[in-house]
């Protein structure tokens, strides 16, 4: 029998990305230090997914 593969994020960071992407549809996503309005839909990802790790979430080490 094979293993059950252990998921790479978890549904806590679904979550954190889902609301980043949301905001960002309705336009009130905002980046860092500038606060300027995030538009890409990478960025958007990449600010849930930095939430995510902040709360503990499982979520992948970044790409260095």
């Amino acid at each position: 029998m094979a293993k059950k593969a252990k998921k790479k994020y978890s549904k806590g960071a679904a979550k954190k990305v889902e609301r980043a992407m949301k905001k960002r549809k309705a336009g009130t996503l905002r980046s860092g230090r500038s606060g300027r309005k995030v538009r890409s839909r990478k960025q958007a990802i990449a600010i849930g997914l930095s939430e995510a790790r902040k709360s503990g979430a499982r979520v992948p080490k970044k790409k260095k």
